[in-house]
């Protein structure tokens, strides 16, 4: 029996307390069964909105005399019981709760990277959750099941607040992870931060040496980021670096798992680029060559099994070049939960601009709630949504049919097969962008995505 299915009483079964006879008891056509307490206790929590294991989990609360495994085993030998009568019938199953929450505080950002994830219209999304809001936001998503949350932006040290919500995350017993280009992080806010509970700090680097690194980032930031990343490790907080992999700084793998080796990282995310936001505006700028990719493969292998123990080496795999795609975010709405500045809620990070889509705002529905019963959570989760070629596909429970966004940008459709899988009758767009020529005169370098603080 899942223990996410929701129980529930039929309509022709009636429960009720027989005050004549103090008990509680079923009305059922024709017929009147006599509960004991205990099943009382169960029927009475068997409402259709809480799974079995809440129900188990409640009566184990009341019972804390019993080992809860017993507890667990009764109920459920107890609701077996009258759904085989026909009295009891078990909803739908909950979705898994997310692992993790992508906390997106702000779009506000002072670099102007070109292969940005955020949209390019962030302007259009209103004002920011205020600290309560934020702060509701994590306690809710701690009762929902989420263990990890990750800081993230544009920039989240651009929030005064930044600490407040460390806080709460942590008296919310949430693992917590800021994500930041170390935008003036000084050793002062990196004590506050400790202070209030912060676990760990990823920065992001644009290249191995400053004058590549801050061109990317038009701004003077790659010294500052490496004293923050030392900070950080003297602070005995968790350190991992993360660099956008690209057209212009992939050959230089190497040099970049050396920095973060410097700096005394933990682990160094090697994340080619996903082509959303201004990475779709600027691809061909920033495509690299296959050969490209391949040594640096080499190289990222290479070097994990040379640090292994020392440094963690991730390569995030670049599905354009694969011919099998990615899972959208672990699938789409599975593991992952993003809150993005306003309070909307995405099933991924990159889905704002998906059409027909109408994202709930965590000002109108529990994070829960929407997570569980939001309709464009539902609309791509799992493998009933998908084509024919997709839902015959012995890796359907492996891709999940690969990115909604990469799918929607390259075919217009966000319910197509991914194109970047070799199977997928849209393929032939992923073979032709691959032989894209970089801008005659563009290198990435001087592109200027004209974006402010």
């Amino acid at each position: 029996m899942n223990p996410r299915s929701r129980p529930a009483l039929v309509t022709r079964a009636r429960f009720r307390r027989d005050a004549a006879r103090d008990r509680h008891v079923l009305v059922v056509p024709e017929g009147v069964v006599a509960l004991t307490d205990e099943g009382a206790e169960i029927t009475a929590l068997c409402d259709g909105r809480r799974t079995l294991s809440a129900v188990s989990k409640t009566v184990a609360e009341a019972h804390p005399e019993a080992p809860s495994e017993e507890v667990a085993a009764d109920v459920e030998a107890f609701v077996d019981r009258l759904v085989t009568r026909g009295w009891m019938v078990l909803g739908e199953p909950l979705p898994e709760p997310p692992v993790a929450l992508l906390a997106e505080l702000t779009y506000r950002c002072p670099l102007r990277c070109a292969y940005c994830s955020n949209p390019t219209n962030w302007r259009d999304y209103g004002r920011e959750l205020d600290t309560a809001g934020w702060q509701r936001v994590l306690r809710e998503a701690a009762e929902l099941g989420v263990l990890h949350v990750h800081f993230s932006g544009g920039e989240p040290l651009l929030r005064d607040d930044l600490e407040d919500l460390v806080r709460a995350a942590r008296d919310a017993e949430l693992y917590t992870n800021l994500i930041t280009s170390a935008w003036r992080l000084g050793p002062e806010r990196l004590d506050a931060l400790r202070r209030a509970g912060l676990d760990h700090v990823q920065v992001s680097v644009q290249d191995s040496d400053a004058a590549r690194a801050d061109a990317v980032a038009g701004i003077a930031l790659h010294d500052e980021k490496l004293a923050a990343a030392r900070w950080v490790r003297d602070a005995g907080l968790a350190l991992s670096l993360n660099v956008v992999l690209h057209r212009g700084n992939v050959e230089r793998t190497g040099e970049l798992i050396a920095l973060a080796e410097s700096v005394g990282a933990q682990r160094i995310e090697l994340a080619n680029t996903q082509w959303h936001g201004s990475a779709a505006t600027h691809r061909a700028a920033l495509m690299p060559s296959r050969e490209a990719l391949e040594a640096a493969k080499a190289v990222a292998l290479r070097e994990r099994d040379r640090l292994r123990g020392r440094l963690d080496v991730i390569w995030v795999v670049p599905d354009w070049w694969e011919g099998t795609p990615k899972p959208c975010t672990d699938g789409w709405g599975r593991s992952f939960v993003t809150v993005v500045p306003d309070g909307t809620v995405l099933p991924c990070a990159g889905a704002h601009g998906l059409p027909g889509m109408r994202f709930d705002n965590v000002a109108a529905r529990s994070l829960a709630d929407i997570w569980n019963h939001g309709e464009d959570f539902a609309r791509f989760r799992g493998t009933a949504w998908m084509p024919a070629g997709c839902a015959t596909c012995d890796r359907r429970d492996v891709d999940f049919g690969g990115c909604r966004c990469q799918a929607f940008a390259l075919t217009g459709d966000p319910a197509r097969t991914d194109p970047a899988c070799a199977k997928s009758p849209d393929h032939g767009l992923i073979q032709a962008l691959r032989r894209e020529p970089p801008p005659p005169d563009g290198p990435l370098y001087r592109i200027d995505l004209r974006r402010t603080s």
